[in-house]
């Protein structure tokens, strides 16, 4: 279902210069052949970021995941970029959320980084679902225009596709906007802003028991801790953010 989102994805990064980088050993792909489950994931070098990383699990009618967030370089201050796009198949649900997730929770912050996402949601009202979110504090890495919807496949194939490539065009907009201005948050701080994100995501990400499910729980440690949320593993991830 969601193989035309990672083309797009995917072709997306490759325009703006991305370069495949190099999956941790044995991260990139794995298979569970009892359950007819496959995830394939990507690394990308992308002028302006540091991390950007892509995954697709794909076990058939079941279950569909396209998962994405892209870390921009130390030096830049604007958001992550986070995507998943969910299809539960028994259920027939389609569970989608596209943000700029902000490194801080501030009013300047906000309109300096996320009038862009602002007109999207008012663009898309489809995706501007006042619920509540599950496992995550909807007030900590997330932005106050959150697209995020809980559907159906009619949600899926009207008017989500057109709000995906609105979503990154968008980004890449406010990029371009960056990379031309000097951050408000200094570049130190930034890092620590990120690695605290990767903390706090490893301990509260509820795909961990997903891919738990379908391809074991040491391999889905090594996809968390290494590819995942890489930093949270790390010794400046002991550190508090404003350090």
């Amino acid at each position: 279902m969601f193989d035309p989102f990672l083309e797009i994805l995917n072709s997306s990064i490759r325009t703006q210069g991305g370069e495949a980088k190099a999956v941790p050993d044995g991260l990139g792909e794995c298979r569970n052949e009892e359950k007819g489950s496959l995830i394939k994931s990507w690394l990308w070098q992308v002028p302006g970021f540091r991390r950007w990383r892509v995954s697709r699990l794909d076990a058939g009618e079941s279950l569909q995941v396209l998962n994405s967030v892209a870390y921009p370089d130390y030096n830049i201050d604007q958001p992550l970029m986070g995507l998943d796009l969910l299809w539960f198949g028994k259920g027939q649900k389609l569970v989608a959320i596209l943000d700029f997730q902000p490194l801080i929770q501030d009013q300047a912050y906000f309109d300096h980084h996320l009038q862009g996402l602002k007109s999207l949601q008012s663009r898309f009202p489809e995706l501007n679902s006042k619920e509540t979110m599950r496992s995550f504090d909807p007030n900590q890495y997330f932005s106050p225009w959150l697209l995020f919807c809980r559907g159906g496949s009619e949600q899926a194939s009207s008017f989500l596709p057109e709000a995906f490539s609105a979503f990154l065009q968008c980004y890449w907009e406010l990029h371009l906007q960056n990379s031309q201005q000097v951050s408000l948050i200094p570049a130190a701080k930034v890092k620590q802003l990120q690695i605290a994100y990767d903390v706090y995501n490893a301990e509260r990400d509820p795909a961990h028991g997903l891919f738990t499910s379908h391809f074991g729980k040491a391999w889905s440690d090594r996809f968390l801790h290494e590819f995942l949320f890489p930093a949270s593993t790390k010794p400046e991830a002991s550190l508090p953010a404003g350090s």
